[in-house]
């Protein structure tokens, strides 16, 4: 079969390589659509700790089961799916208190796992076990299926900034996350969106969201929520980028009794910011962080984007054959795309 193998940092070759088979719990998939996504690009420059080269990257995938191994009685041959690529062991103190994202021993497609830069993947029984592989609807296509992943990434971390009835909230950082948060927040109950970006392209590809937009390029946002809120401040603010001045700005945008949510992680390099912690103690308000999701969290993103609620295919803006992996590649580093498909 045909994959892109990361041989090493920067070294990515477009080879034939065997077809995986399924073992005893297992099924193999073939590739329909896996989007590219910002980690993707990281790793390809600089590695991942949790990675072991050579491996097939990509984890934002979906596609048709084309084997299933000895005791695999939930799926068949010809069933369409979603992969949530990140693998609770279900055994550890966290999966068992109901937090799977937090696992000591989580494990993922397109790090411990070849993932979906190829025609066919292998789906480990560990995975298929504890509810990472889901079905996904026919009236789905499978490249929105693909963004069930970074959906339920923004749908655990909308939950974990306690998003309510009437919040207003706001976005720094207008790339697909931050879109997908703009898009998802009505659905928690958010009656306000602002989603503001240092990028003017980024700004006008933010368009279709729906939400008001800030070039913060041109405007102070801090002066647009407040005008809006009538000096309340958001009692959501989420920051969609990694940025430390992003985050710095975040805490100065919350209501009393808000949350910030740390969604985008910062370079280990420069880690750190200055914290106001006089913002948390007057303002009784809380700081969050949010770096992946649950399978269950993956079956809710799958049921949004069939359902409507949030459409996914407002955010494809390219596609291309898995020779073309660096040209996608290309086009996320260049923020001229918002969300880049891969059909190998």
């Amino acid at each position: 079969m045909k994959a892109a193998l990361l041989q090493d940092i920067e070294k990515l070759e477009f080879v034939e390589i065997e077809k995986p088979s399924a073992g005893p719990g297992e099924i193999v998939i073939r590739v329909k659509a896996c989007a590219i996504c910002g980690t993707d690009i990281k790793v390809f420059h600089h590695g991942h700790r949790l990675i072991s080269f050579p491996r097939v990257t990509g984890h934002e995938l979906s596609g048709i089961v084309e084997e299933t191994g000895p005791s695999v009685t939930s799926f068949s041959k010809g069933d369409r799916v979603a992969i949530a690529p990140a693998i609770p062991c279900g055994e550890c103190h966290f999966c068992r208190r109901g937090m799977p994202a937090m696992c000591d021993n989580l494990e993922a497609i397109g790090y411990a796992y070849n993932g979906g830069f190829a025609e066919y993947m292998r789906v480990p029984a560990v995975a298929v076990r504890n509810g990472c592989v889901n079905p996904i609807p026919d009236s789905l296509d499978f490249d929105t299926a693909a963004l069930a992943e970074p959906l339920a990434c923004v749908i655990n971390g909308q939950s974990l900034s306690k998003v309510e009835q009437g919040d207003t909230i706001v976005i720094l950082g207008a790339g697909p996350i931050g879109c997908l948060h703009a898009q998802a927040a009505p659905y928690f109950g958010a009656t306000t969106v602002i989603l503001g970006d240092i990028s003017q392209d980024r700004i006008a590809l933010a368009d279709f969201t729906g939400a008001t937009l800030v070039d913060m390029s041109k405007e102070d946002i801090k002066k647009v929520v407040g005008k809006i809120t009538k000096g309340r401040m958001a009692e959501r603010v989420i920051v969609a980028a990694g940025s430390p001045k992003a985050q710095e700005l975040g805490l100065e945008l919350v209501a009393k009794r808000g949350s910030v949510n740390f969604f985008g992680g910062l370079p280990k390099e420069t880690p750190f910011i200055q914290f106001n912690s006089n913002i948390v103690h007057y303002g009784e308000m809380f700081v969050t962080g949010t770096h992946g999701s649950s399978p269950y969290h993956n079956r809710i993103a799958i049921d949004l984007l069939a359902s409507g609620k949030i459409d996914g295919t407002k955010f494809i803006t390219h596609r291309f054959p898995l020779a073309d992996l660096l040209q996608g590649f290309k086009a996320v580093e260049d923020r001229t795309a918002m969300k880049v498909i891969i059909n190998p």
